[in-house]
């Protein structure tokens, strides 16, 4: 019974938090204007870094990591003292209703962002050193391509084979980890396409993006 509400809490209140989207928000009270009606409309870190420049994009950065770190943690926590589900598993699970909350926010009808952030938040908690190499495989990739898109893509295909090399999780977990990947994925659908027709945008982090964005948030 108290891992069945442990399991409750820490699907529901990860996916409300999460669900709280810092562009619309930052938007709104900076810009007096909805990012979801500008530019991509993807209320995300790289629509808001283009159409509003980088003075408070980063802020956006900031805070939709920390808004997954903060119950994710606390959930890892919580799983790996109180419950015999382990800690590793509190991280992926919350994880992945971190990123659902994110991609389908009930406080914006269900239309939020692609989770890139979000997801990179969990993996980090489930097991820093897979988060690292995801890190490594994006930034590398971003700076020979310039595709964010790309990056994040194959960033994260590489975390469930990481984490297997790493830490050897259980099956639950790598599953969760899985399911997570291809959230983000299917999130990406529209940018693979046009990585396929060479009409994806090119993406930089020192400046603001080129004129066709490309929503990776």
């Amino acid at each position: 019974m108290e891992n069945i509400v442990y399991l409750i809490a820490a699907a529901l209140i990860p996916y409300l938090v999460n669900g709280i989207n810092p562009a619309i928000v930052m938007s709104k009270m900076i810009y007096h204007k909805d990012i979801r009606t500008l530019g991509s409309k993807n209320p995300g870190f790289t629509n808001f870094k283009r159409v509003f420049g980088n003075r408070y994009a980063w802020f956006v950065f900031f805070f939709d990591i920390l808004k997954a770190l903060i119950p994710i943690l606390a959930f890892r926590y919580i799983f790996e003292t109180d419950t015999t589900l382990g800690g590793q598993f509190g991280a992926a699970y919350s994880g992945l209703f971190s990123m659902l909350g994110h991609v389908f926010p009930v406080w914006y009808k269900f239309k939020g962002g692609k989770g890139f952030l979000v997801g990179a938040a969990a993996i980090g908690c489930i097991d820093w050193k897979t988060g690292l190499v995801a890190l490594a495989i994006m930034l590398v990739l971003l700076a020979i391509t310039r595709y964010m898109s790309l990056s994040v893509i194959i960033s994260s295909l590489s975390c469930p084979l990481s984490l297997l090399y790493f830490c050897s999780p259980s099956l639950t977990v790598e599953i969760l980890c899985i399911i997570c990947v291809a959230l983000l994925i299917i999130r990406h659908k529209d940018n693979i396409k046009r990585l396929f027709k060479g009409t994806e945008s090119k993406f930089s982090l020192g400046k603001s993006s080129d004129s066709k964005v490309e929503n990776n948030n």
